[in-house]
């Protein structure tokens, strides 16, 4: 399976972005899909993930400003993010997990959000 992370780009605070991560292969209905982020200095750190079931987990900093959806149908999780804050600014990456198969990166891709 590959991956490929689209969405970013230059927001002022307080504005949105959405991401998607789109699936090439079998195997992502399947699978674990979280969005990722890593600001410089920082260690990349989980925003949220979605279950092949649709259970869905958030971090702390963006609980009710952040929402994943995924579609399998069309193999895309999409990361919808409100009230966008300067701290958000990172680049952001999905991933895929599936028991017992190597993990899955998409490419990453920016999010600056100007104060």
């Amino acid at each position: 399976v590959q991956l490929q992370a689209s969405g970013g780009g230059l927001v002022q605070a307080g504005g949105s972005l959405r991401l998607s991560c789109a699936a090439s292969g079998s195997g992502f209905s399947n699978g674990v899909v979280g969005w990722y982020r890593q600001a410089p200095g920082n260690q990349r750190e989980l925003v949220a993930q979605i279950t092949s079931g649709g259970s869905i987990t958030y971090a702390d900093s963006v609980k009710a400003r952040f929402i994943v959806s995924r579609i399998n149908a069309q193999a895309t999780v999409y990361l919808f993010m409100n009230s966008l804050k300067p701290e958000d600014t990172a680049v952001y990456y999905c991933n895929l997990y599936r028991p017992g198969l190597p993990s899955a990166w998409g490419q990453g891709t920016q999010v600056t959000v100007s104060s």
